[in-house]
């Protein structure tokens, strides 16, 4: 699966779910939220303050 800014939470985490530790180490804590399974990777970065592009490469590592 390619991982992009613009995948929702909810589908990387379907997909990836070896992605919830990486996004938790972020500071991502609502990986359960509603709201946050509709927001894209991008957005969710926004929103917590976390640079997307470091976010990303660890991500892409999975």
């Amino acid at each position: 699966m390619e991982i992009t800014k613009d995948i929702t939470i909810g589908e990387l985490l379907q997909k990836a779910p070896e992605a919830a530790p990486v996004l938790l180490g972020a500071g991502m804590h609502c990986l359960g939220c509603p709201a946050s399974q509709g927001e894209s990777i991008a957005e969710a970065a926004m929103v917590h303050g976390i640079d997307v592009d470091e976010l990303m490469d660890q991500l892409k590592k999975l």
